[in-house]
């Protein structure tokens, strides 16, 4: 049975589908991901083309049929984040966010706790352009999921002087069972204010040789998590 329903997403990416349409992923609290079809985006005169570009915060009603796809039929504009739109690293980061969300999110399944970090990180990443805003949101999406680092004792006997991390693991080593890589004392520090409730005092942390190390940790995280490479840090990398 057919039938319209209102809610919110946001989109996390968009693909062509014929000469005119789009189909458009997003992330919405109540259905979690949603794959619609939106017609003729594509064409100059295209009424809300424009509000269902990749980051966009938005308020769509949809008709739910029978095929996989629905039909965005009402798009409304709740925030386009234009300073992450404007500058490439930011652009970038918010990518990165968006493609790790995009791998972890269900059709059907509510998201709404999930929605609210994606939708907080892309405010902090609009505010500021902080460095630990990616790696940050990667281990905090895995810390949702379950499946976060063990990052304030050895995973394996509890040891609380740490100095190696291991994805395969789960999390940080001690000097006996170290392996994977090494972590320095300030990485381990930035780890545990990142996913022991000081994110803030993390997110105000500039950019340092401690910080890269923290990103590369995270990122090793979530491909192991996600048991594929993340297509979009290549491009922070660069």
């Amino acid at each position: 049975m057919s039938r319209y329903q209102r809610t919110q997403g946001i989109v996390l990416r968009t693909y062509k589908l014929g000469e005119a349409d789009r189909i458009i992923v997003l992330l919405s609290p109540d259905r979690g991901m949603i794959r619609g079809v939106a017609k003729g985006v594509r064409k100059t005169k295209s009424k809300f083309g424009s509000r269902l570009e990749q980051t966009s915060h938005i308020a769509l009603q949809i008709h739910v049929g029978k095929s996989e796809l629905d039909l965005i039929t009402q798009v409304e504009t709740i925030n386009y984040f234009p300073k992450i739109r404007e500058d490439y690293d930011r652009l970038t980061k918010a990518t990165a966010i968006l493609e790790a969300v995009d791998q972890i999110a269900l059709p059907g399944e509510p998201a709404e706790a999930m929605h609210q970090m994606l939708l907080r990180a892309l405010q902090s990443l609009e505010q500021t352009n902080s460095p630990l805003i990616v790696p940050s949101f990667f281990l905090k999406l895995m810390a949702l999921e379950g499946s976060n680092p063990e990052v304030f004792h050895c995973v394996i006997c509890g040891d609380q002087t740490v100095v190696s991390y291991s994805p395969i693991e789960g999390g940080l080593l001690c000097q006996t069972h170290r392996k994977g890589v090494p972590v320095t004392v300030e990485a381990v520090t930035l780890l545990q204010n990142i996913l022991g409730g000081e994110l803030g005092k993390a997110l105000n942390t500039p950019a340092s040789t401690v910080t890269k190390e923290v990103d590369d940790l995270a990122t090793k995280a979530i491909e192991h998590f996600l048991e594929r490479r993340m297509r979009s840090t290549k491009m922070l990398n660069k």
